[in-house]
């Protein structure tokens, strides 16, 4: 069983200032809401350690991106197709030129991230390590939980950053997260790494994203919504070093010769990449607590998508099956349809609603792009978060909304054997 303990300390030790966020409340177009609906067909949870709550609703966290967001029921827009069923309890949707937000289910609904928050490591790390820089493996890189995924780097090993990488976006490897944490954390190691992680969600906009792990396996009050999710990938793949290292199907990890270590090949886990056409990258992860998550992203006809989804179950579909069926929706979509959209790194920083409860310059018709009607007032006194609050977040609110949906999902999806991902999954 898991002691916590050192996940406390290195809670603690990851607090960051967060400044009130501003409430984003408008979108270009009216949009469909249907909060008597399922938000999506749910099949009830196997039975896990009890699960955390989640943090208190934050009204300006759940508006960013506009004020349709703020569902935990599906929103799309009002001439759109109807969404496919998935067993996913939250999903988003969105173009990741444009920042528009196609669709959603639970938008800003909390969840825990399992794998899909090495893509948060990735976007802080990236800019940091030099890709050619060799660096050697620690034990501390090792420590990871038994049976939980890793790539094979060995303590001691020489090894590039830019394998390393590979090994977290095709094999998510644990230890290589930790390695890439501690190498971009400075004088703090692994520990101002999963800070930095923070400092950038939130310079992101991503309000409702806590790291406590850099590979995603389940600490006290990590989590994360779709949106957030979003817009973490957005910045990702505006990263022509992830886009390379996310679309590479094999690579070789090389020999240790001092080790007396042999060379092996890796495969990447994210089978969109072979199955869907246009499939541009993603990244898979799995938890006992989290269940299934996924993020993947495709370009069709000069159009670029991404979908996010949390607390999948594998029932009829895989966790890539579900992003697929949500991409094909997307595409099938008009190009200008919206029910909101990502917002751009630091803006929500940059403007805050003016004295007096007028509309921010976020609101009403901005331009999908970022671009805002007026300038921003500075944010107030940033509004330090409590331990206490780190260690109450998570994901009770997964479990209460599929056993609430759970009669839905019988009548919704099929009751085929259960598929397992092609991933080892990251126990707790």
């Amino acid at each position: 069983m898991r002691t916590w303990g050192p996940f406390v300390a290195l809670a603690a030790a990851l607090l960051v200032p967060v400044s009130a966020t501003p409430a984003v409340a408008g979108v270009r177009t009216p949009a469909r809401r249907l909060p008597s609906a399922p938000p999506c067909p749910n099949v009830p949870p196997p039975a896990t350690r009890p699960p955390q709550p989640p943090p208190a609703p934050d009204p300006a966290a759940r508006a960013v991106g506009g004020a349709a967001l703020d569902t935990a029921g599906l929103v799309v827009p009002p001439a759109s197709s109807a969404p496919p069923a998935v067993t996913a309890t939250s999903w988003v949707v969105a173009d990741l030129d444009s920042g528009a937000v196609l669709g959603g289910c639970g938008p800003h609904e909390y969840g825990v991230p399992a794998s899909v928050q090495k893509l948060l490591l990735a976007a802080t790390m990236l800019p940091r390590l030099d890709p050619g820089r060799e660096v050697t493996v620690t034990a501390g890189d090792l420590a990871v939980e038994p049976g939980s995924s890793a790539v094979g780097l060995v303590e001691g090993g020489r090894y590039r950053i830019e394998t390393i990488w590979l090994g977290l976006l095709l094999r998510s490897g644990n230890e290589a997260a930790n390695a890439l944490a501690r190498l971009g954390g400075g004088p703090d190691g692994l520990t101002g790494g999963v800070r930095a992680m923070n400092e950038e969600a939130h310079r992101l906009g991503a309000r409702q994203t806590l790291a406590v792990t850099p590979s995603g396996l389940d600490g006290p009050g990590q989590f994360t919504s779709a949106y957030d999710l979003a817009l973490i990938a957005r910045a990702c793949f505006a990263n022509p070093a992830f886009r390379r290292y996310a679309a590479t199907r094999t690579t070789q990890i090389p020999a240790q010769p001092a080790l007396r270590k042999k060379a092996f090949a890796i495969s990447n886990d994210n089978m969109l990449l072979d199955q869907y056409p246009g499939a541009i990258g993603g990244k898979t992860g799995f938890t006992d607590l989290a269940r299934h998550t996924y993020v993947g992203a495709a370009e069709r006809g000069g159009r670029r998508l991404v979908v996010t989804l949390l607390g999948a179950e594998v029932t009829a579909q895989r966790g890539w099956q579900q992003g697929a069926a949500l991409l094909d929706w997307g595409f099938a979509q008009p190009r200008d349809a919206s029910v909101g959209r990502l917002v751009e790194p630091g803006e929500l920083d940059r403007t805050a609603p003016p004295a007096g409860g007028g509309a921010s310059a976020l609101a009403g018709h901005a331009d999908l792009r970022g671009g805002a009607t007026g300038p921003g007032t500075a944010p107030g006194p940033g509004v330090t978060v409590a331990v206490g609050a780190v260690l109450t977040a998570g994901g009770a609110l997964l479990l209460t909304r599929r056993r609430r949906h759970a009669a839905a999902a019988a009548a919704a999806m099929s009751t085929g054997p259960v598929l397992r991902e092609p991933e080892i999954p990251e126990q707790d």
